[in-house]
């Protein structure tokens, strides 16, 4: 128990007591149990290393019964762990719950976990039992357990779908035998928020050596309920919450660990609770479990998806720069990522670009930046998100066309494979623009034979390379040419999401750089990055 300073509105401070929730995190064996997420041993250190670091209370390190592999990684864990609970499923059998008290019996603080199924619809048609059978059962599991670890947890599988009465029934059998903690899950991901609500509070009133144990809730996801289940049950009694990290596990998974706890952290004037996660490991512990099980985490996920914190609108943008708390209730540093993201793209704004633009070193007047901006805004319908390495590339663009002799106004190729090559240019000289068409060995081949006309240009391509700036198919291409002529040899750069274009603006960069050193006149183009850009 502590307590927070919460301020009144006479403006009088007082101290509210707030409550411990105990987070179990079952990523190592109901996580583990999504198809395809199989960890082997090594993994499953990595990943319950890291749980203890997060802080987590309780960590269920897999099914011991089940595989001699799963046996190997209880046993394994529960002999490294030092502050954390080491957990073991095991049915309601002696022999499950017998190998579960070897693999657990290491740890310095172990538990064995013990569950039978509380629905008729379970105990019908999955374990044959009646209710009776399944309450003797309950019984003699948990003495046979108490009498290898002081820590038995029991869980009526299935709680969500059983009538309630009967379940507080077993609850108290299992509590009477020695359970510390009686888990009432939402096995199939069918219950609501005020209905599971409702069944914790029932059970709180109706059992009644309830307060001899820990109410614990698992929820799954099906009707992607699972967290909001997980909430309204601590609303009513439950001190335990049993998750996964990503919120990964059977169908469509578990509660998400880093979702009950932020919701508790972020909503603390709502909810008196706390954790002892340290969220600071939230982000790192997520990325490690995704790359582990080789499940990618969705952008718009929750709390840890790439997208949580990133902005692209122009709004939002504004608001963010100007007062983080206008479009984030939580800072991202909280769960450990650094800083929140300004995506720029097509809904990006001038506030924005110009932050970006002054982060990357840049300090550009406001002409400049007016002409930057046109272009950024050109270039983020073409594509979906514009990165550094784009801005850098058109304030580079923007330099090189400061000292243009020959500028590139109009382009069209033609090529395939039954076609000859050819290419339409219009490129402008003061106020006089010219057309010219030229084939060649292939569309950038005839694209440079038709600027080579068109300037008058006369000289050898020494070297021709493109490279993607970005990732992604609406990557910006890159190309640099090396021109000579007259002893004389510069390279030209183009960048444009069409590599077409890009050459062409390559090759004529090149050109005008030969033309300059050629006139008589000279032509001064004044960038200094500290000073800006003088168009």
């Amino acid at each position: 128990m502590k307590s927070k300073i919460v301020k009144v509105k006479k403006g009088i401070a007082v101290q509210t007591p707030q409550e411990r929730i105990y987070i179990f995190d079952t990523t190592l064996r109901d996580g583990e149990q999504a198809p395809g997420a199989s960890l082997n041993t090594a993994e499953k250190m990595k990943v319950a290393l890291q749980l203890e670091k997060l802080g987590v209370d309780i960590i269920e390190a897999g099914f011991p019964a089940a595989s001699p592999g799963d046996f190997e990684a209880v046993e394994k864990i529960a002999r490294t762990l030092k502050k954390t609970v080491v957990a073991g499923l095991a049915r309601a059998m002696k022999k499950d719950i017998e190998t579960c008290g070897k693999a657990v019996k290491p740890a310095k603080r172990g538990r064995i976990h013990v569950f039978i199924s509380s629905s008729d619809i379970h105990l019908k048609h999955l374990f044959r039992k009646t209710r009776e059978e399944a309450l003797a059962i309950t019984a003699d599991s948990i003495k046979l357990a108490r009498r290898l670890s002081d820590d038995v947890e029991f869980s009526a599988q299935d709680a969500s779908r059983s009538e309630w009465e009967y379940l507080a029934r077993m609850v108290e059998t299992a509590i009477k035998h020695g359970a510390r903690t009686v888990n009432v899950p939402d096995t199939v991901g069918y219950t609501t928020p005020d209905e599971y609500g409702r069944m914790v509070a029932y059970l709180r009133n109706h059992v009644p050596n309830i307060n001899k144990a820990v109410i614990s809730v698992h929820c799954h996801n099906d009707l992607g309920l699972a967290v909001a289940n997980s909430i309204s049950a601590i609303q009513n009694g439950a001190r335990q919450v049993e998750c996964t990290i990503n919120g990964i596990g059977e169908r469509a998974g578990n509660a998400s660990l880093e979702e009950i706890v932020m919701v508790l952290k972020t909503r603390e004037d709502k909810y008196p609770f706390y954790t002892n996660v340290n969220t600071m490991e939230i982000y790192k512990t997520s990325r490690l479990v995704s790359t582990l099980t080789g499940f990618m985490i969705q952008p718009n996920k929750a709390i840890v998806g790439s997208n949580a914190f990133a902005h692209e609108s122009g709004i939002h943008q504004d608001g963010i720069l100007k007062y983080r708390q206008t479009y984030e209730i939580m800072a991202p540093q909280e769960i450990g990522v650094p800083e929140s993201r300004l995506i720029l793209g097509k809904h990006s704004g001038r506030h924005a670009f110009t932050k970006r633009l002054e982060g990357m070193g840049y300090s550009l007047d406001k002409s400049a930046t007016d002409l930057l901006f046109e272009k950024f805004k050109d270039l983020a319908d073409k594509k979906k998100s514009v990165y550094d390495e784009d801005i850098e590339a058109l304030v580079e663009e923007k330099v090189a066309a400061s000292a243009e002799i020959y500028h590139l106004t109009y382009l069209h190729t033609s090529a395939g494979s039954a076609t000859l090559p050819t290419a339409t240019l219009k490129v402008k000289k003061g106020d006089v623009e010219t057309q010219g068409a030229a084939t060649g060995d292939g569309p950038v081949d005839a694209v440079f034979n038709a600027i080579d006309q068109l300037t008058g240009f006369k000289g050898k391509l020494e070297n021709y390379s493109i490279k993607a700036l970005t990732q992604g198919r609406d990557a910006q291409g890159e190309v640099t040419v090396t021109l000579s002529t007259n002893g004389d040899e510069v390279n030209g750069r183009g960048v444009s999401t069409d590599v077409i274009e890009a050459s062409a603006k390559a090759y004529l960069n090149a050109v005008n750089k030969l033309s300059l050193k050629h006139s008589k006149k000279s032509t001064k183009v004044s960038f200094d990055i500290q000073k800006g850009l003088t168009l």
